[in-house]
């Protein structure tokens, strides 16, 4: 009887216990409110891949430029960050395309390829800026490419294809984040513009303090800057400009994309340097932004990761992949002690199926080990497993591939010679090729060409073969720099899959408070990733 009384009072214990237990979560869930601000920082072409690099380069680069070897990356783990999984396909595809992918993010629902903010039917989403707005939040947009391109547009307009970059600029004007800022001057001005001997351009020339190249892409004469100041916003084109404004802010400060990542590099300490970086806008934005009393919904894309990645530059991708690091750490030390924002860090899609492997070429000599199990024999790996050295070497890559070919091709046709190209690419990377090796990547056609040796290092074997789409590059009719990335491959330890998108799934990092952050873990698809961060955003 005593055992059963026993008994009977553990099962009342434990269901007291367990339902108090319940009760507590319960009435803590009910407490605690959703997060005041939301910053997604969303790093284009991004994968698992990019993220190894930048991490391989902090940890294991003789001579790292990331103090103490600690990353954006890290610093979100540090402070109770968590790690989630995101599948990237559109609706009835393998592979998604950043206008989809942005799409699926913005609004949580499936989007078909190549749409802006719509559904796979074809229909306007509802987008996540567009919920943070109805709060009554703050919103704001910013990418290092142009604010009209694939992924900031997919958050504030709504159009059946990305190209349509005119009618984007309308519809972002219309929906009106408090704050934009990127490339792209091209489809906010006029054509009447590109008259030289016109008032309007005049009237730019003078606004913009001959910071950014005049020259329009609208088919019409909208002045989309005249309306932007019509609706309250203060114009920038450069840095100083962008640092005097104050409340509702566009920032256009290039004719197309920004500064790729080591132009900026290079010019950090130039004191004379008035192009704001990628970290510098989100500064501003957050400065702008955090003023509402209501808190605020921030968007930031390091989209020239994707770019580099396209062409399969690995040192041009690991300069893009300091700023968006740059970037995430400014953010993270920004939110440290505040305990009403949510950071969420992830990617599009993946590009370019990167990677470091080991090699057959240049093996290790032989060498004594004082080890036990090394007295009666030398140690004498087979295969070639890479020096980190290597890594200082993709970072002292001084221009990308993009500047060594426009290098190449402001030559005249008599100099465009293997040999020039050689020297170019010699004097701007340290890994060297030959006049031979030039002269293959010079061996271009209007069609991509299929290489075995593409993914296998050391291979310098570049069949023509029927199937000429077999192996894809970013631009068809131009894949000198893809090649170029062949023919160092081995010299780098790296292997490349493409030049165009994969569907590996990107990884999904997150900081803030509990019941904010853990919606984000485990394995989900983008269209999940968007409704939780609708979630986020929304009143409670």
């Amino acid at each position: 009887m005593k055992n059963r009384s026993s008994a009977i009072f553990a099962i009342f214990f434990v269901f007291f216990f367990v339902t108090g237990c319940v009760q507590k979560q319960v009435a803590t869930s009910g407490a605690v409110k959703k997060p005041k601000n939301v910053i997604m920082i969303i790093g284009d072409g991004m994968g698992p891949e990019q993220v190894g690099l930048l991490l391989t380069y902090a940890k294991q680069a003789p001579n790292s430029v990331i103090v103490e070897g600690q990353t954006g990356f890290d610093k979100i783990m540090a402070q109770n960050g968590s790690i989630g999984l995101s599948m990237t396909h559109a609706k009835d595809v393998l592979v998604v395309d950043s206008a989809a992918s942005g799409s699926q993010m913005a609004t949580g629902q499936f989007s078909g390829s190549e749409m802006i903010g719509l559904d796979f039917n074809g229909d306007p989403a509802v987008t996540v800026l567009e919920k943070a707005k109805a709060a009554g939040k703050s919103t704001g947009l910013i990418s290092d490419t142009r604010v009209t391109h694939a992924t900031p547009a997919a958050f504030a307009a709504h159009q059946a294809h990305r190209k349509m970059e005119n009618e984007i600029a309308v519809d972002m004007l219309n929906a009106g984040p408090d704050v934009m800022l990127g490339g792209g001057l091209r489809y906010w001005i006029p054509k009447e513009a590109n008259d030289k001997a016109s008032a309007v351009r005049k009237e730019l020339e003078e606004m913009t303090e001959g910071s950014v190249r005049i020259k329009s892409k609208r088919k019409d004469n909208k002045n989309l800057l005249a309306q932007a100041k019509d609706k309250g916003y203060s114009l920038a084109f450069n840095k100083n400009q962008m640092d005097a404004a104050s409340g509702k802010l566009l920032g256009l400060f290039a004719y197309s994309a920004m500064p790729d990542g080591i132009r900026v590099s290079n010019s950090l300490s130039d004191p004379q340097r008035n192009m704001p970086t990628l970290r510098e806008m989100s500064a501003k934005a957050i400065d702008v932004l955090s003023k509402d009393d209501d808190g605020f919904f921030l968007m930031v894309e390091a989209g020239l990761i994707d770019w580099a990645a396209h062409y399969n530059d690995a040192g041009g991708m690991l300069h893009e992949l300091m700023r968006i690091n740059e970037t995430i750490s400014y953010v993270v030390d920004w939110a440290k002690d505040r305990d009403d924002t949510l950071i969420i860090v992830t990617a599009d899609h993946t590009t370019g199926g990167f990677g470091f492997s080991y090699t057959g070429k240049n093996l290790p000599k032989a060498k004594a080990l004082p080890g036990k199990m090394f007295q009666d024999r030398d140690y004498k790996p087979g295969y070639n497993f890479g020096d980190p050295g290597v890594l200082d070497k993709l970072y002292n890559q001084k221009l990308s591939y993009t500047d060594i070919f426009g290098k190449f091709d402001s030559l005249s046709k008599e100099e465009q010679t293997p040999k020039a190209l050689a020297d170019l690419v010699n004097e701007y990377t340290q890994f060297p090729i030959t006049e031979a090796q030039a002269a293959r990547v010079l061996e271009t056609e209007d069609n991509p060409i299929y290489s075995e040796g593409h993914s296998y290092l050391g291979s310098k074997v570049v069949p023509k073969l029927d199937n000429k789409d077999a192996f894809f590059v970013y631009q068809k009719y131009d894949n000198r720099q893809n090649l170029l990335a062949l023919e160092v491959a081995s010299d780098q330890f790296v292997v490349w899959n493409t030049g165009t998108h994969t569907n590996t799934p990107v990884l999904v990092f997150t900081k803030g408070p509990d019941t904010a952050r853990e919606p984000f873990e485990g394995i989900m698809h983008h269209t999940q990733l968007g409704q939780r961060t609708m979630d986020a955003v929304t009143a409670p």
